[in-house]
This record gives C-alpha cells, sequence and structure tokens, in this order.
C-alpha cells in the first residue's frame, strides 16, 4: 500500500517552494478523497479502538489541517466538491466536540454555509443546512450562536417559504430553522416569529387532505411533517400562556391528520397530540377536552390497525406509537426510556424530553451519546450537569477490548440460535417451556 503523501511536499508547490494555485480535488474524484479523509468522523468509536497510543496533540492538529481543507472547499466552482466538503463538516462536527477550532473560524463557515443555502441546488441546500444545525450545536447558546442565527434566519425562512425551491431543500431549512431557533434565541419575538413560519407551512396540511380531484395530495407531506416537528420542539420553550394559546388553536385541528395517507404524518401528528395534552394538563390539572371520546376511537383504531394493504412493518410501527399516544391522551402515563452513553444513564419520562432527545437524534445521528457526554449545551438542555471527568485509568478499566466484544457477540449469537431451533423444532415437548 503506498504511504500518504506528506505536506508540503513538492507535487503541491511550484518553483521557489510557492503553493501552486490548484484545485485539490477534482470533479472526479472529490466524493472519493473525501471519504478516505473522514471515514471515521461517523463513528466516535472510530477515534478510541483498540492500538497502540498515539500522540493526540498531532492527531489533533492532522484532523484540523484537514478540516481547514474541507472549509476551503466549500467555496469551490465543482457543486460536487462543494456538497462533499459540507458532507466531511457535518461527519466531524456530528461526532468531535470542536468548539475552540470552529470558535476561530464561524464567521468563514457562516458565510459559506449562507452562500450554499442561497446559491446552490437542493442536495447542497441540504448538506448546508444540516451542516447549519450542527454548528449551533457545537456554539451551543451563546452571543456567537445569535450571530449565526441573526446571518442565516432569515435566509432559511426565505428558502422555507419559497415556494419555487425544491422540496428536499425547504424540509432541511424548515428543521434546521426551528433547532437554530431553539438552540439561541433568547429574543421572544423573533422565538414567535419562527413559529409563525412554521405555522404557515404545516397548516396547510389541515386543508390539503384532499385535493379538488378527491385524492389524496402527498407532495408537500414531508415538508408539512418537519415543519410541524420544527414547531412543537419550539412549543416547548414558549411561555405557558403562549402555550396555552397554540393549544386552544391547534388540538382541535391536529386530529384530522391522523387520517393521513403517509404513516410518518400520521406519527407526527399523534406523538404532538400527546405532547399538546401533556402541556395542558400542566398548565391546568383540570383540563377538559370537549371531543375526547371521538378523538380516543381514532387513536385506539390507529393502536390496532390491521388493515391489509398496509406493510407489516409499518403497521407494528405505527400500533407501536399509537398505543403510547393513547395512553398519554387517557391515562396520563409515558412509558419511560432509558438512554446509556459512557458510565451514565440517562431516563426520558415525558413527551417534552422525547420530542428534544428525538430532535437531536436525527441531527447528530451515531455521534448523540458523545455529545450527551461531552456537549454542554446538551447536557444542560437534559439537565446532566457538567460532563463527567475520568481518568485514563478508569476509563481503561472501563474499556472492554476487540477479542472480548468478539466472544461476548459470539456467545450471545450462539445461545440465541440454539433457543430458536428448540422453539421451532416441532419434536419438542411445548410443556418444557411453561
Amino acid at each position: 500500500m503506498p504511504k500518504p503523501k506528506k505536506r508540503g511536499s513538492n507535487h503541491q508547490r511550484g518553483a521557489g517552494g510557492q503553493p501552486r494555485n490548484v484545485q485539490p480535488f477534482s470533479d472526479e474524484d472529490a466524493s472519493i478523497e473525501t471519504m478516505s479523509h473522514c471515514s471515521g468522523f461517523s463513528d466516535p468509536a472510530s477515534f478510541t479502538e483498540d492500538g497502540p497510543e498515539v500522540d493526540e496533540e498531532a492527531t489533533q492538529e492532522d484532523l484540523e489541517y484537514k478540516l481547514k481543507g474541507f472549509i476551503d472547499l466549500t467555496l469551490d466552482k465543482s457543486a460536487k466538491t462543494r456538497q462533499a466538503a459540507l458532507d466531511s463538516l457535518k461527519s466531524a462536527f456530528s461526532s468531535k466536540i470542536l468548539y475552540e477550532f470552529i470558535m476561530e473560524r464561524r464567521m468563514t463557515l457562516t458565510d459559506s454555509i449562507e452562500r450554499c443555502i442561497k446559491k446552490g441546488k437542493s442536495d447542497e441546500q441540504c448538506a448546508a443546512a444540516g451542516l447549519a444545525c450542527l454548528l449551533c450545536v457545537q456554539m451551543g447558546s451563546g452571543i456567537e450562536s445569535e450571530e449565526i442565527f441573526k446571518t442565516l434566519g432569515p435566509v432559511l425562512k426565505k428558502i422555507v417559504c419559497d415556494g419555487t425551491a425544491s422540496i428536499q431543500a425547504r424540509q432541511a431549512c424548515a428543521t434546521c430553522l426551528g433547532i437554530c431557533c431553539f438552540i439561541v434565541t433568547d429574543d421572544i419575538t423573533e422565538l414567535y416569529c419562527t413559529m409563525e413560519c412554521l405555522e404557515n407551512i404545516f397548516t396547510k396540511a389541515y386543508q390539503r387532505d384532499r385535493d379538488t380531484n378527491g385524492v389524496s395530495s402527498t407532495h408537500n407531506t414531508v415538508l408539512h411533517i418537519s415543519a410541524l416537528l420544527a414547531w412543537t420542539l419550539l412549543l416547548t420553550i414558549c411561555p405557558m400562556n403562549e402555550v396555552k394559546k397554540k393549544i386552544e388553536m391547534h388540538l382541535h385541528k391536529l386530529p384530522s391528520l391522523l387520517s393521513c395517507d403517509d404513516l410518518n404524518m400520521r406519527i407526527a401528528a399523534g406523538e404532538t397530540l400527546a405532547l399538546l395534552f401533556e402541556l395542558a394538563r400542566e398548565t391546568d390539572a383540570d383540563f377538559f377536552y370537549e371531543d375526547m371520546e371521538l378523538l380516543t376511537e381514532k387513536l385506539r383504531a390507529l393502536a390496532t390497525d390491521g388493515n391489509k394493504h398496509r406493510a407489516k412493518v409499518d403497521k407494528r410501527k405505527q400500533r407501536s406509537v399509537f398505543r403510547d399516544v393513547l395512553r398519554a391522551v387517557e391515562e396520563r402515563d409515558f412509558p419511560t426510556e432509558m438512554v446509556k452513553f459512557g458510565p451514565e444513564r440517562m431516563y426520558i419520562d415525558c413527551w417534552v424530553k422525547k420530542q428534544t432527545y428525538d430532535t437531536f437524534k436525527e441531527v447528530l445521528g451515531s455521534g448523540m451519546q458523545y455529545h450527551l457526554q461531552s456537549n454542554d449545551f446538551l447536557r444542560n438542555v437534559f439537565e446532566l450537569g457538567p460532563p463527567v471527568m475520568l481518568d485514563a485509568a478508569t476509563l481503561k478499566t472501563m474499556k472492554i477490548s476487540r477479542f472480548e466484544r468478539h466472544l461476548c457477540n459470539s456467545a450471545a449469537f450462539k445461545a440465541r440460535t440454539k433457543a430458536r431451533s428448540k422453539c421451532r423444532d416441532k419434536r419438542a415437548d411445548v410443556g418444557e417451556f411453561f
């Protein structure tokens, strides 16, 4: 295998040792180079795999050198190269805490994202919007993030409301708008303006159930879903008097979305209803909903749906979600979930917390656990306190080697196979299992 080329080697320089003005990535191999540079970014565990000890300072310098290159490439003439650079930055930002590195380059990154959203096409706009989310997650709720949002907020709103833009770009910008506003906005007026922008999008789904031909329209459904979920996230940080207004405005309209042909819209509407009921009962312990009987009938039908024209996977997912929604609406109950990250545990015990966790998990992907351990902003949102500091010796004792993991997985696989074989064997005595 050929050795990697070193920085500043002769092929990068012209006469006199001056850098040559050449494009680092060609259109043809931009994505390949990007993958080779950032193949480990998507998985935080890849930074801590077993192997010889490495110089952390040198590794950090090498990482920052690559990231600087990707930031430069966001201004490249080739759309393919720009998108590959944006995707690589997204992978790095989701799997590492890079606060100091980003702080020094936040204006450059903001300008690049703004340019890509304004001038790029659908895929590039989606990648840029995703990077904007991660940029605010990295910076947390501070003055610097507010400056980023002041620059990007109007651009995002313009794309969201632009009927000529692609649905995918509008969807990504709606999600980004909600998350960035959630992170940085202390100005209540800006919060309300952002929620109004999102309301103007998803409320069209109330009237859109059937078009003039009586056929269900699904063209804008993904946009309506993203706008609804982003709006719901912002509702969780609204003052109680505003929450009451929104509940009065939307609680009797949202059930109409439960009849939508799109599974994800039905689920989004159901979870939003559960959250609205939870907030309503927090503000008023004696909260009464007039159409409770009709609503519970709808929810119960979705929780026990057996329509043959729907895929089995979709039916299982729908029944699982709506059983929980029905319990929340009827019994004021929430099935507590536990999330493990490192030596810590977090319990999700309400719909507000679930909505917030699901949103950031969608943005951070496999980096969610790493950020829960190390990101001050996320730890503050979920009330986890300051990051737990563990010394190298403690981490080493907690860590399981690759070989041990392999043995555990093999043993579990064999035990599972043996148990299933017994259950499948027609000659087995059924009585012994009860």
